[in-house]
């Protein structure tokens, strides 16, 4: 076994040494934001580019540093990966404890093992813990006094909706109900399973996001891609690389956006009452491309993966090449940077934080592996007029990497509370944080 891991880690480490080919960034990293990125001419090689910030966790006493007018902590900490959160009408906070399913086949031979190693320097080859906790804030500090294991024994948990009495939770490969009361510390009662999702022994793009229609007649949930550019094969990309539309009263499942490679984030523009996504682009081609985005989901709309990006750009790579689904690809509404992993959306409703943030968006950026200069790891807000994003992205949470370039955290899910307060999931640092004015 020793001879075994010696030979792994060797294979990693040459991996790692060849990852380092690519041209660094040639434009300004602001270039790849905004409505009208920069897009400049592919390039890559048979290796990626890959700078890991090796997680080291927080230091005693240290926080990320938040935005002027604004002050930031520890609403819980001590947590196992946490991903997603969604507050409860009644000021509790559930949290999905979750990571990468087991026993995925994952990828062959040299980038397979090189992809591992790179998972694990990245804090993210720890086993799921494959649970929904529950936190309480009884006295409102801002800081959680009391935690309970909602939910246990789940397969890589993500999005929640609470919806009347029922808490639905998508694991991986379903969409579970769990009958529910706010207030509850505990569910012991077992699920209704209400819809199948894409998942499978590959499973590349585990996470499975969900929210309810304005009607409450339905859930909207996104599902990843397959592969980086449909590399596994297209025919393991059955509605995939897409936001899929379950009727609550059926189970039924049809495509409602397509294209889009690994959507994670889902909100409603306050407005003009749109569905928004923020999703990840794709890898291998060049520091500065794809910019990450967040776009207005169009019903029946094609964004253009594997075929193309950002519209009708072409992408050479996966084959055969289909230019009938190229010329249909329309342009996502915003870009979040290149190799940002833009993760967490989520639109401030709230009064408690100052005026400028009302109506606008926040984003959490988990962090760039793909890139040899680290871009991400914070939590960013972009104004909106109107239904329709203005502006450069300001920084509300920075600083979760140290003078090293090491990453004491990377933040993923972002919700707003009962009070108004931003929380966000920092699941390497196994914190949730919560962000308020400095003064009122």
């Amino acid at each position: 076994m020793r001879i075994q891991s010696l030979i792994l880690s060797t294979v990693a480490v040459a991996a790692l040494t060849l990852m380092g080919c690519e041209r660094p960034p040639t434009l300004p990293e602001m270039d790849t934001f905004g409505p009208h990125p920069i897009l400049v001419k592919p390039h890559g090689g048979l290796i990626p580019t890959v700078k890991i910030a090796k997680v080291v966790g927080w230091p005693a006493g240290r926080t990320p540093v938040a935005a002027p007018g604004l002050k930031v902590q520890a609403f819980a900490t001590g947590l196992q990966h946490p991903r997603w959160i969604l507050p409860l009408p009644n000021g509790d906070v559930l949290v999905a404890e979750s990571n990468t399913p087991a026993g995925l086949k994952g990828t062959p031979g040299l980038r397979g093992v090189a992809e591992r190693f790179i998972m694990g320097a990245a804090g993210a080859g720890v086993p799921s813990p494959n649970k929904i906790v529950l936190l309480r804030d009884p006295d409102g500090t801002g800081r959680a006094s009391a935690r309970s294991d909602l939910l246990t024994g789940l397969n890589s948990p993500f999005g929640m909706v609470l919806l009347g009495d029922s808490l639905y939770v998508a694991d991986t490969d379903a969409i579970l109900k769990f009958p529910f009361t706010p207030g509850q510390t505990v569910i012991t009662v077992a699920p209704v399973k209400l819809a199948d999702l894409p998942a499978g022994d590959i499973d590349h793009h585990w996470t499975k996001n969900i929210i309810a229609s304005a009607d409450g007649r339905a859930l909207y949930a996104t599902v990843g891609s397959n592969s980086n550019v449909g590399e596994n094969g297209m025919e393991n990309e059955v509605n995939r690389a897409a936001i899929l539309k379950i009727d609550l009263a059926t189970g039924a499942a049809r495509v409602f956006a397509s294209g889009l490679r690994n959507p994670n984030g889902l909100d409603f523009e306050p407005v003009t009452g749109a569905l928004w996504t923020a999703v990840n682009e794709r890898d291998e081609i060049g520091d500065d491309l794809v910019p990450d985005y967040m776009t207005s989901v169009k019903e029946g709309a094609f964004y253009g993966w594997p075929y193309s990006y950002y519209g009708q750009h072409a992408d050479k790579r996966p084959q055969p090449p289909r230019p009938d689904l190229v010329a249909r690809a329309i342009a996502p509404d915003y870009a979040l940077g290149a190799h940002t992993a833009s993760l967490g959306l989520t639109f401030y409703r709230g009064d408690l934080l100052p005026d400028a943030y009302r109506g606008g968006v926040f984003i959490g950026q988990h962090g760039s592996w793909n890139r040899s200069v680290a871009t991400g790891y914070k939590v960013i807000f972009i104004g909106f007029r109107d239904g329709r994003p203005v502006g450069l992205p300001q920084d509300v949470l920075s600083g979760f990497l140290d003078d090293k370039g090491q990453a004491m955290g990377r933040p993923v899910g972002v919700a707003v509370d009962r009070a108004g307060a931003l929380l966000v999931a920092d699941d390497v640092g196994g914190v949730i944080w919560r962000v308020t004015p400095s003064a009122r």
